[in-house]
């Protein structure tokens, strides 16, 4: 049996208000049973856990929040957040701030292991996520079904409202999960990246940010990947505005894509949690 924190366990417990079940299979292989894992810390919204994991006899590792108001008798819903390259797990939650915006979740800060960059860092001196499917092992691939097995089967989490961001590198990987675990997921927030020609997605709700003025991932790949996700979700040409920076465009196939554009540079746009955390609260999984 796994070991879990007896503290962390029952607040999960309270935040579910059911009996853990498996996750939901996606289009990998099904984890029969969540690898071995620890929590250090009881989590909570003001301190997070640092849950490990064993995954080919390397130690990973995430910061975990769960939720300071949780719906007795609902399953919470599960928001996997992931840092850029040379990042870490608790910057990221600073700078994304997302509890605040939807205290009812649990939220999962994933750290990378060293790995080359795609666009800085060749030798990979720096923690990231692998940026396309077969890389190292399928390293982080196996790391995010690990992790979420754990926070379905335990830890009281929806599975059919997991949600994935993450900020360039992360964004990357986030565009990553989509095409590889696409069917486990409800919707995705890439921010400051791109997706990779020719990998097979399904339709999801997305929603994008982007920055005009962005040194690293050139604003003009990313127009070229939001056309992308547009046509594949079979939106409208026209969209409505939503808040400062943002359009959105509706789909009749029920997987919109909203678009979060400023003026900045590479640095997150945290304008853009509070509409994030709304566009996901309002796309839960659709059955089937």
């Amino acid at each position: 049996m796994p070991l879990v924190d007896a503290g962390l366990a029952k607040r999960a417990i309270l935040a579910a208000g059911v009996s853990a079940i498996s996750f939901i299979a996606g289009c990998a292989p099904p984890v029969e049973a969540p690898p071995k894992t620890q929590s250090t810390t009881d989590a909570t919204a003001a301190s997070p856990s640092r849950r490990t994991w064993t995954i080919d006899s390397a130690e990973r590792e995430a910061l975990v929040t769960l939720p300071a108001k949780p719906s007795m008798g609902v399953r919470s819903p599960v928001v996997f957040i992931f840092h850029g390259h040379g990042g870490n797990s608790a910057q990221v939650r600073r700078s994304y701030d997302a509890e605040r915006h939807w205290p009812e979740a649990i939220f999962v800060y994933p750290q990378g292991l060293k790995t080359p960059g795609a666009l800085t860092d060749p030798d990979g001196r720096r923690s990231g996520w692998q940026p396309i499917a077969g890389m190292l092992g399928d390293r982080d691939l196996k790391f995010f079904d690990a992790m979420l097995a754990t926070h379905t089967a335990e830890l009281g989490g929806d599975p059919e409202r997991v949600f994935v961001t993450g900020h360039s590198n992360g964004g990357g990987f986030t565009y990553l999960l989509w095409s590889a675990r696409g069917n486990r997921l409800a919707a995705v927030a890439p921010s400051s990246a791109f997706a990779r020609i020719g990998a097979q997605r399904q339709p999801l709700p997305a929603m994008h940010i982007a920055q005009r003025n962005d040194p690293l991932v050139a604003f003009d790949r990313q127009e070229r990947t939001m056309t992308e996700i547009r046509r594949l979700n079979g939106c409208d040409p026209k969209g409505s505005a939503v808040g400062e920076h943002g359009t959105l465009y509706p789909s009749p196939n029920g997987t919109p894509v909203l678009l979060w554009i400023s003026n900045g540079t590479h640095k997150f746009d945290s304008t853009s949690v509070g509409p994030m955390m709304d566009f996901f609260r309002a796309h839960p999984r659709s059955p089937g």
